[in-house]
């Protein structure tokens, strides 16, 4: 059995939970709140020293890091393959989870999502400041992001990839913002891809969809 290890709000654990849905492989989602009085729980920093989400157990194997549990779900298991054959699909994948990963995370998620519509959502106020000083790099990454989204119905062609399962869940909840409907309204291609993917099984299966309320 795997165990994934987090909460089902955390962009990061609904990455992974989407490529095991994708894969087909079933496994427990067991809550762990980073942000509870006190921090991590002790028996999480036993699996992940620097107290983040998600961790992952199967058998033996224990794992820490989302882009290493991606590669582990799909290199591991049965089921569809969501890594490119070609070393170059692969190196342009890993381009895309870096770009996510270094430059993504951070801006449209916390800087954007989290002050305009989840700071408000209780009435106090988004703070302005923060969210005018990163409409520069969001504008950036999702200039890059478009330009990389190649023909098909997926990020990188004609089949999903862990691009798609680790972008998705960051974009959706940027397009919740108003700055970041507005960017994706002027990415075309990348729009549409979202709003493609938003459309699977997997994607409703592991949390939230665009129009639904927020929780």
């Amino acid at each position: 059995m795997i165990e994934l290890f987090g909460a089902d709000y955390s962009v990061y654990v609904r990455s992974a939970r989407l490529a095991l849905a994708e894969k087909g492989v079933a496994y427990k989602l067991v809550p762990v709140d980073v942000f509870a009085p006190g921090g991590p729980p002790a028996e999480h920093l036993a699996r992940q020293p620097f107290g983040k989400i998600p961790a992952l157990t199967h058998g033996d194997v224990t794992l820490y890091e989302t882009v290493a549990i991606l590669r582990y779900i799909d290199e591991a298991f049965e089921g569809p393959p969501l890594q490119p054959d070609d070393a170059p699909g692969r190196a342009r994948m890993t381009q895309v989870l870096s770009i996510l990963d270094t430059y993504a995370y951070r801006t449209l998620v916390w800087d954007i999502f989290v002050e305009r519509v989840v700071r408000t959502r209780g009435g106090a106020p988004a703070d302005e400041v923060k969210i005018s000083s990163a409409m520069g790099q969001a504008r950036t990454i999702v200039s890059a992001l478009e330009a990389l989204c190649e023909d098909g119905p997926f990020l990188l062609g004609d089949r999903p990839t862990l691009a798609d399962c680790h972008a998705a869940p960051m974009l959706a909840l940027f397009w919740q913002a108003e700055e970041g409907a507005m960017l994706l309204k002027g990415a075309p291609k990348l729009a549409a891809w979202l709003a493609r993917f938003e459309a699977r099984p997997s994607f409703a299966a592991t949390g939230q969809v665009r129009g639904e309320k927020a929780s």
